[in-house]
């Protein structure tokens, strides 16, 4: 009988990187999936990044994960989301040729040292005593010491398309139903979501000529700290529009929509809606804006970006038909609707470990998220404990002020989700500091100790700390003084005269000048890197601002110190009412402040809970 590590089950962006990880890690790990044809597969739209997406995708290229690198060597068109904003809620988003980046996984799978793939369908997880043993598919038992559960949208799946609908965990793919079932009888909470895609379009059928261009950004801001720079060819996006016709159509038709029929029972995802979704919660809107995505360099499909549907086809047809340009459009694909389980997230810890089950993990959609970027995330945090866990060490935890990923994580584990979760920078309380920029300075030191993040890599980042620091230091004690030529130049970029002598630091933190505009006046002679040169003008301009969070994010981790102990009695701790107790005992929070952050859990009560602590003298470094 086989017995290896770590198991991670299945082969999406969660799997990758937790396989990816636990090898890395030393690890021997067995990535069991239904198709290794599919690893790495965009089931959905072929790009990678967003508005809060972007920062997750850098923070998982800090820790040495995979996606950013993998998005760098595809990708072909990079933009910066929010670039006329300010640093902190700036995304990066890249176009992704689909099939190359399934090919690019598929290999970096295949070639990596202590990971074995396999191809079969898991059908339980085999546990004794509270603890995970392996796993069982329908032909053999495989031992392991730890399990890492990653099944996107394949736990009882089914896909709908207008009033029909079948089983399937993913279009012409079968769904893991005993899986589903086991997971229930082993007494975790199940919930049922619900997810959409779009109708994959010829593109050679599309009437170009009265529809808006989107380039990309020239030159092309990389996803990974340790890519130069993007050498692949790139290519435009087109823009179009619904319209009234559009939205009778659908209007029309709802009555025919698996949604609006009741035959859809499960909670769809909110910030990414169907477009029967948005014409009916949005009837004030004329129109509503649908972007041309290519699938990739090679092929013929263009995936029309905000037309996710699950009408019936001969409705999509017509849908497709009233928008301008797609007026003579065919259809390669239609778009459907799929409902699959979800492990209530609160079941589980910060760590991605079942409370329920000791080494069993969960990561990606199965704990309620949407996106590639949530899944790899969490993947990557998943697959690291799962290595740590079965080395015996201590559990690698982000938490809220230290990135993207610990807000992700908290928020799951800490208040659960009632919808498919997405991440965005309002989701976010220290986002100034944790920017997408300074995203190597904050992590790559964890990767690097994990064993993640190569030695060359991390020196980089060391010295790009140091090029930060002299850069800053600089401009601290570098003095513009009156005259003539200087005020000329300053006036030049609409900035007020200065009449005293001043610092370049006072200057850069005026909201019209910029560290290009400095350097390209003379008034710095020492050369600076871009990223260097990005870094120093939000360190300056934004340093009051940085300064403050800083100060807040002391205080919110001087309450995260204070652990709760796993075995605690909420019943005896007086003063704390019924209702704060059994939520207390239900989710385990493991310190104050994540019990700060469960929904009814008082600052009285955490006041109460600190009083006890004390009382009983439970060492906050216990």
């Amino acid at each position: 009988m086989d017995k290896f590590a770590v198991i991670v089950i299945g082969g999406g962006h969660a799997g990758i990187e937790a396989a990816l990880a636990s090898a890395r890690m030393g690890s021997s790990t067995l990535m069991l999936t239904m198709n290794k044809d599919t690893i790495g597969l965009m089931s959905c739209n072929p790009a990678i990044g967003g508005v809060g997406k972007g920062q997750l995708v850098k923070e998982i290229d800090a820790l040495g994960g995979q996606m950013g690198r993998a998005a760098d060597a595809c990708g072909i068109q990079f933009r910066i989301l929010n670039a006329s904003k300010g640093a902190a809620v700036q995304s990066s988003r890249a176009q992704i040729d689909m099939d190359m980046y399934n090919r690019y996984m598929k290999s970096l799978v295949s070639q990596q040292d202590d990971l074995t793939v396999k191809e079969a369908e898991v059908e339980k997880i085999l546990v004794k005593g509270g603890r995970v043993l392996g796993i069982a598919t329908d032909k053999e038992e495989i031992m392991a010491d730890s399990v890492v559960l990653c099944s996107g949208t394949f736990l009882n799946g089914i896909i709908h398309v207008g009033l029909k609908h079948h089983s399937g965990g993913r279009i012409n793919e079968p769904a893991a139903i005993s899986l589903d079932d086991n997971l229930r009888a082993l007494g975790l909470k199940i919930l049922r979501f619900k997810t959409g895609t779009c109708p994959r379009l010829d593109k050679n059928t599309i009437n170009y000529s009265s529809l808006k261009i989107q380039e990309g950004d020239d030159p092309a801001r990389p996803f990974s700290f340790s890519t130069g720079e993007i050498t692949r060819p790139q290519i435009p996006c087109y823009i179009t529009y619904t319209n009234q016709r559009t939205h009778k159509i659908i209007l029309d038709n709802l009555d025919k929509s698996p949604l609006y029929a009741g035959i859809i029972k499960s909670t769809g995802v909110r910030y990414c809606p169907s477009v029967e979704d948005k014409i009916v919660k949005f009837a004030d809107k004329p129109r509503h804006q649908i972007f041309l995505e290519p699938q990739g360099l090679d092929s013929d499909l263009i995936y029309p970006n905000g037309l996710s549907t699950s009408l019936p086809e001969e409705v999509q047809l017509e849908i497709l038909h009233s928008i301008a340009g797609l007026e003579e459009v065919k259809v390669a694909r239609f778009g459907y609707g799929i409902e699959h389980s979800v492990v209530e997230p609160t079941q589980i810890y910060p760590t991605l470990e079942a409370k329920l089950i000791q080494n069993l993990f969960f990561a990606g959609q199965i704990n309620g998220t949407t996106g590639y970027e949530e899944a790899a995330a969490q993947g990557l945090v998943a697959g690291i404990n799962a290595a740590l866990k079965v080395k015996g060490k201590e559990p690698f935890i982000l938490d809220r002020s230290s990135g993207y990923i610990g807000v992700l994580i908290d928020d799951l584990t800490t208040k659960g989700t009632q919808e498919p979760y997405r991440m965005f920078t309002s989701r976010v309380e220290y986002r100034l500091i944790l920017r997408e920029d300074n995203a190597d300075i904050r992590l790559s030191k964890i990767g690097y100790e994990l064993g993640l993040v190569e030695e060359k890599d991390y020196r980089g980042t060391e010295s790009k700390v140091k090029a930060v620091k002299e850069g800053i230091s600089l401009l601290k004690s570098a003095r513009l003084k009156p005259g003539p030529e200087v005020n000329k130049t300053l006036s030049r970029m609409h900035s007020s005269l200065i009449k005293k002598s001043v610092t370049l630091e006072e200057v850069l933190k005026r909201p019209e000048v910029t560290l290009k505009a400095l350097l390209g006046a003379g008034f710095i002679s020492a050369p600076m890197a871009e990223n260097t040169l990005r870094q120093v003008e939000i360190e300056v301009k934004y340093s009051g601002f940085i300064e403050r969070q800083i100060r807040e994010v002391d205080r919110f981790r001087n309450i995260e110190k204070i652990k709760l102990p796993k075995g605690l009695d909420y019943t005896l701790v007086n003063g704390l009412s019924r209702e704060i107790k059994e939520k207390l005992d239900k989710l385990r929070p493991l310190n104050l402040g994540q019990a700060s952050r469960i929904s009814g859990v008082t600052p009285a009560a955490i006041s109460i809970l600190m009083v006890y602590l004390k009382k009983v003298n439970y060492c906050c470094s216990n």
